[in-house]
C-alpha cells in the first residue's frame, strides 16, 4: 500500500465510517496536529471522531501524493451549520499518519466565475516541471510582487478560477485583487512553507497577510508550461492555538 492509498484508507475509516478504533490502526503514537480544531496525539483525534454528529460526511474532490506528504481537497458536511471546503495535508511515517495540517472555509453557493470551490479535473503531467514552474512563480510573483512577469507563469488564454470572488482570466483576478485592495486586503505572501506536487497539480502552503495574518493554501494546475487553473482557501491565523506546533 503506497502513501496515497494509506491516507485514503485511513480517512475513509476515520471520517467515512466514523470509527474511533481506526486511530489505533492508522495513527502514530507521536501524531502531531497543526489544526486549530484539536490538540496533538491520537487520543485527541479519537475524541473528535467519536463526537462526529449524525449525518456528517466528507466529499473528496482530489488527492495529491508527494513522497511522504498526501493532500486531500474536498468538502466536509456536518462540522457546522454550513459545509466547509478543506485542504488536509498528512505526513506519513512508517505506515502511520504522523502529522496533519488543514485549512477550512465555508462553501460559497454562488461564485463570480460560476465554478465551485472544488470542481475541475487533473490531466496529468511532469511533476517536477510543474513544481519548478509554480515554485518560481511563488517566489517572483507572490513573494516579490513582481507582476511584470505574471504572464511568464499564468496563461493569457486560459485561467480557470475557483476563488469565489474572482472571475476567470487574468482580468478577472485583477479585478478581484483591486476590490480586495480597496477593502484593505492586499495579497501579501511572506513565506512559502510547502509545495506539494503530483503531475499537473501543485499545492502551496504559505503564510502572509490579507488584511490580517493568514495562511494561504493555493492549488494550481499547470498545462503547456503555464498555470491554467487555481483553487484556494485563505484562513486567518488564530492568535493562540490549543497546542504549540503552530499552523505550519
Amino acid at each position: 500500500m503506497d502513501n496515497k492509498e494509506l491516507v485514503l484508507k485511513a480517512a475513509g475509516e476515520l471520517f467515512g465510517d466514523k470509527d474511533p478504533s481506526a486511530v489505533d490502526r492508522w495513527v502514530s503514537p507521536d501524531y502531531r496536529q497543526h489544526s486549530a480544531l484539536i490538540g496533538d496525539g491520537p487520543e485527541a483525534l479519537r475524541g473528535l471522531v467519536a463526537d462526529l454528529p449524525e449525518g456528517f460526511h466528507y466529499e473528496l474532490a482530489r488527492v495529491i501524493a508527494d513522497d511522504d506528504l498526501v493532500a486531500l481537497h474536498g468538502v466536509y458536511h456536518g462540522f457546522g451549520p454550513e459545509p466547509l471546503v478543506a485542504f488536509d495535508l498528512f505526513r506519513v511515517e512508517n505506515g502511520k499518519l504522523a502529522e496533519h495540517w488543514d485549512a477550512l472555509t465555508p462553501v460559497v453557493r454562488e461564485t463570480v466565475s460560476g465554478r465551485s470551490q472544488t470542481d475541475g479535473r487533473s490531466f496529468g503531467g511532469d511533476t517536477e516541471h510543474s513544481r519548478a514552474l509554480v515554485s518560481e512563480f511563488a517566489q517572483r510573483v507572490l513573494q516579490d510582487a513582481d507582476y511584470s512577469v505574471l504572464t511568464d507563469y499564468i496563461s493569457t488564454e486560459t485561467y480557470l478560477q475557483h476563488n469565489p470572488e474572482a472571475a476567470d482570466g487574468l482580468a478577472g483576478f485583477g479585478a478581484a485583487a483591486a476590490k480586495w485592495a480597496g477593502e484593505g486586503k492586499n495579497l501579501v505572501y511572506k513565506t512559502i512553507h510547502k509545495a506539494v506536487a503530483e503531475g499537473d497539480l501543485v499545492l502551496l502552503q504559505s503564510e502572509g497577510e490579507f488584511g490580517e495574518p493568514v495562511a494561504y493554501w493555493d492549488l494550481f494546475r499547470v498545462e503547456n508550461g503555464r498555470i491554467v487553473e487555481h483553487w484556494d482557501v485563505i484562513t486567518p491565523i488564530p492568535a493562540s492555538l490549543p497546542h504549540t506546533n503552530g499552523l505550519f
